[in-house]
């Protein structure tokens, strides 16, 4: 029986007049004589009709392991995110779930086209969906950790909206994972090794396949492991500085004393001081302990010294008051803590690989895969604990301390580690075959996420008992805690080795545990379709395609116990998300040649799809897909498509279990500090009216405590998405193909997109309201009345899954092969780029018009140029991927890098620089080994520099564009046996 997935030199045709910038495994093919071989049809992502057409009426991108190989990338997420449609807009990756609450939960990575999110983008595998894994309630997406890079061929990227022929999810884009098959059989050993120490990557594999005459079969196991890389490793995460200047140019920044450099701005420790005592600084006054002697031995004055009405135990120095600006650089905030704080998490992953097919006959096949994954992710952290419920303690009830003032003390902790193990469980059985003419394909898939996840905690009502003891004066005396069951310990909330984290094994005991939460995910797919050929018409056959797909998605997320029963002090609680959804749908998709070998129209075919989907949770609709390929003259086409989509609510979209977090309150509080807001022009005439109607005194200048975020899924409320995507583009191929070049325009609109409606647009929405007292959006958060220290900062606010109103992303990819062969050798050069336009979304119909393209993580241009040049048995490869400039500056009131310190006008940095990376490697085959030796990130570039703008670690642009790892040498080594 013909081998159908055999890519002939036809199939190279196909893909190099698709313009494909990343086909560079086609070039390794032996040519084959045409005329002396049947016209193979194939079919690749984004149609289900073989066809030995020469083109696509979409663009679709072929990224080769052959390129992660030689660019020095590990896993399939890297291998992705060299794809510009991903590259233009920030990814999840391991490195940014660790300190933020991402979909997946720690450790995932996931890809999304377009800049449109991972649930929109729909990932396959080998045609068939791969179901979502990961940990927590917001589960919905493939974690790319769940495959190895050493079972996968290569990636087929449609870069257009496919809902009419997959289903849901595919708005921005389908991305088809290809693995491979055949009788090769490998030992693979893999090393990335950083020229600084951590991130290390080493990975070590073994495939074994066979081919036989009723089939064949292929197993893959595959263990790797990346060693954690903490903030202390590399200079530009270990330090946050201000990185403000001067008019003359000169650093503006305080300096610390104890180094002579700049002052390291990290999360702070010791005495927040208020009254009296904080008047007579000016306001906004710390005291810092002197650990070191440093103050005493430098003539510092001592509180105590400065006869401020307040006296404290000795060693208490004031650091950081208003008055005096150099005073902020006095308080040493570099914590050993802080050097041990992960950047990139310590991941192993273990997994097994494996697919077959049996000749049943002459003319059925039966096939199946499997995977099993496990992930281990482990991370450490630390974080700030006070006095949050009673708020501020007097001198009355503290030993040491008088006069006029209170005191409110914040003290570290490096409890706050964290440990994922995901294991994800993934069969497939099915059988295809010929009846004449016609080939079918069934099929049936089943997968298995099984997360669990540990989270150091600090338990609330150890934290309550303990802070209430501090307030009265009180001391433990055998009670025991509410739900931790803890006897309680004295908790000397002012001394400062518990600020600073050396506490006795009983008050950790007390205050301290460990939540352990597990969340299981399965989807069930049967799926079906015939292909074949209708009747012909004078320029050809017309294809066509029918098939049915039912699928059953379910998801339970169940916290840990301190979570569910809002134990945990601090920390995002949640309730059980659980939920389940079926979704049924029949698809046909006609292709019609009209014309060939006409003046002006070598060829033109029409290609269009529909589909019925209904969805349990949501009802029934139709999508549909038009496209045109217009063959000009040989060597010249036009392809265009118009097609809808739609997405049905994520399960956690619908069930999500009431999660909480936290913000500061400068972060989300228009009314903080707002007469004087209003005076420097930073906040509207109507936010100032709205705050003084809410009875807001215009003294509440200092936040408290920070706000609590509720949010929950939106099932009885969600309606599904809709959206149309549009293309047009130019390809043009040489006589010999020798070169290729394809320019294509993308324009996706969505409309009813499903967003978090988070507390930062509520309450912003509510204070610009024109209609402050009826608007509806005031009614979903609180505040404090004031009562404590003049604390009338927001307290709750209640948001959740909504359908906004309209998102839209513009743009255009350019691609450029050229790919000859000379006496002294083959030369490969291939580039991939594109332009963004536009991308923007309106969260109300009246909201104002924001364009996201030049923003920090949203580069109008992305790139990546790849050179090669081998011959016989031996190659060199240069890779550059680039980054355009991008500045956030509109964001600020002066929308300028301009803002006021201490009365003069500084300059700051919230912009970074054209970027590119380099990569260069070697291959050689030597008898059954083959080699590869490389460096990537070559010239050792750092990610750009930020002044503190609230997304950066260190003062390192926190985005996927951006190598946080620096220079490595990487290396490869693969004994055929």
């Amino acid at each position: 029986m013909e081998n159908r997935n055999t890519l002939n030199r036809l199939s190279q045709g196909i893909i190099i007049a698709l313009g494909l910038g990343g086909a560079s495994f086609v070039a390794a093919q032996e040519e084959a004589d045409n005329s002396a071989e049947p016209v193979e049809q194939i079919s690749v992502v984004g149609s289900r009709i073989r066809t030995d057409s020469f083109a696509n009426d979409t663009p679709i991108d072929i990224i080769s392991v052959e390129d992660a190989e030689g660019e020095g990338l590990k896993t399939l997420g890297e291998l992705l995110r060299t794809s510009t449609a991903a590259a233009g807009s920030s990814q999840i990756t391991a490195a940014l779930t660790v300190g933020y609450v991402t979909d997946g939960g720690t450790g995932a990575e996931t890809v999304g086209l377009r800049g449109l999110g991972a649930n929109r983008t729909l990932i396959l595998l080998n045609g068939r969906r791969a179901g979502p894994a990961g940990t927590r309630g917001a589960v919905s997406s493939f974690d790319l950790n769940s495959l190895p890079l050493s079972a996968i061929e290569r990636v087929e990227i449609l870069k257009d909206g496919a809902s009419a022929l997959y289903g849901s999810d595919a708005v921005a884009g389908v991305i088809n994972i290809i693995t491979k098959k055949g009788d090769e059989k490998t030992v693979n050993v893999d090393i990335s090794q950083p020229m600084e120490s951590g991130g290390e990557d080493r990975r070590i594999n073994i495939s074994f396949g066979e081919e036989y005459a009723e089939g064949s079969f292929r197993v893959t196991a595959d263990y790797r492991k990346v060693s954690m890389l903490r903030r202390g490793d590399r200079d530009y995460f270990n330090c946050t500085e201000r990185l403000q200047f001067a008019a003359d140019g000169s650093r503006a920044d305080p300096i610390d004393p104890r180094t002579g450099d700049y002052h390291c701005s990290e999360t702070g420790y010791g005495l927040w001081l208020y009254g009296g005592v904080s008047s007579a600084y000016g306001g906004s006054l710390q005291a810092a302990y002197d650990y070191d002697n440093f103050f005493a031995n430098n003539g510092y004055e001592s509180i105590n010294d400065a006869n401020v009405g307040f006296t404290t135990p000795e060693g208490w120095y004031p650091v950081s008051f208003n008055d005096d600006y150099a005073s902020e650089g006095w308080w040493d905030l570099n914590h050993p803590f802080l050097a041990a704080q992960t950047v990139v998490p310590e991941t192993q992953n273990a997994s097994l690989y494996a697919t077959g097919e049996y000749n049943l006959t002459d003319d059925v096949v039966i096939y199946g895969e499997f995977i099993h994954s496990r992930r281990t992710t482990k991370t450490d952290d630390y974080r700030q604990f006070w006095t949050a419920d009673v708020g501020t303690l007097s001198t009355d009830v503290l030993d040491g301390f008088d006069g006029d003032g209170f005191i409110f003390p914040v003290a570290l902790t490096d409890h706050f580690s964290s440990e994922i193990q995901v294991d994800y469980t993934r069969g497939v059985v099915g059988a295809t075959g010929d009846i004449g003419f016609w080939t079918w394909d069934l099929s049936y898939q089943y997968s298995h996420n099984d997360g669990k996840y540990e989270q150091d905690i600090i338990y609330y009502d150890a934290m309550l008992m303990a802070q209430i003891n501090a307030a009265t004066g009180g001391s433990c005396s055998g009670e025991v805690t509410e739900y931790s069951g803890n006897t309680c310990v004295d908790i000397p909330w002012t001394d400062p080795e518990f600020l600073y984290g050396n506490r006795t094994p009983a008050q950790e005991s007390f205050l301290f545990g460990r939540d352990y939460g597990q969340t299981t995910y399965d989807q069930q797919t049967l799926e079906g379709y015939v292909t074949g050929d209708l009747f012909t018409l004078p320029a050809g056959e017309v294809g066509a395609a029918f098939g049915f797909q039912i699928q059953k998605d379910e998801i339970e997320d169940t916290p840990g116990e301190n979570t569910l029963n809002g134990n945990s002090w601090g920390l995002s609680g949640a309730g059980i998300t659980a939920g389940d959804q079926l979704t049924k749908a029949i698809y046909a998709e006609v292709k019609v040649p009209l014309l060939e070998d006409v003046t002006g129209f070598e060829r033109l075919d029409l290609t269009a799809s529909g589909r019925w989907n209904d969805v349990d949770t949501y009802g029934s609709d139709t999508t549909f897909k038009l496209g045109l390929n217009w063959s000009i003259v040989d060597g010249v086409s036009v392809r265009a498509s118009r097609g809808t989509s739609f997405r049905a609510p994520a399960l956690y979209e619908l069930y999500l279990a009431e999660q909480t977090g936290f913000a500061g309150q400068l972060a989300i509080d228009p009314c903080l500090d707002y007469v004087n807001q209003f005076n420097a022009g930073a906040i509207s005439d109507t936010v100032f009216a709205n705050c003084q109607a809410e009875g807001i005194p215009a003294d509440y200048e200092q936040g408290g405590s920070s706000a609590l975020l509720v949010t929950s899924g939106g099932v009885g409320r969600l309606e599904a998405e809709t959206s149309v995507a549009e293309g047009i583009g130019l390809v043009l191929t040489s006589p010999e193909d020798t070169y290729a070049f394809s320019i294509d325009y993308f324009n996706i609109e969505i409309s009813n997109e499903i967003d978090n409606l988070g507390g930062g647009d509520i309450v912003s929405r509510c204070y610009n309201s024109i209609d402050f007292a009826n608007e509806p959006l005031c009614d979903l958060f609180t505040r404090r009345d004031g009562s404590d220290a003049n604390d009338f900062g927001i307290d709750q606010v209640n948001g959740g899954y909504v359908n906004i109103s309209y998102q839209r992303v513009r743009g255009v990819d350019y691609n450029f092969t050229y790919d000859e062969e000379f006496d002294w050798g083959n030369v490969r050069f291939r580039v991939e780029h594109t332009m963004q336009i536009e991308k923007f979304g309106l969260l109300f119909e009246d909201s104002p018009y924001n364009n996201e393209v030049g923003e920090n993580g949203v580069p109008k241009h992305v790139g990546v140029a790849r050179l090669t040049y081998g011959k016989d048995d031996w190659s060199v490869t240069w890779t550059a991927s680039y980054f355009d400039s991008t500045n956030d500056y509109e964001y600020y009131s002066s929308e300028t890098n301009t803002t006021t310190l201490n009365g003069e006008t500084v300059t700051f940095i919230d912009e970074t620089k054209w970027t590119t990376y380099h990569a260069l490697s070697g291959s050689f085959v030597y008898e059954d080994f083959d080699f590869t030796v490389g460096v990537a990130n070559m010239f050792d570039k750092e990610p750009p520099q930020l002044s503190r703008s609230g997304f950066e670690l260190g003062n390192s642009a926190l985005f996927s564009q951006y190598d946080f790892i620096g220079r490595r040498v990487f290396a490869n080594v693969k004994y055929n046996f």
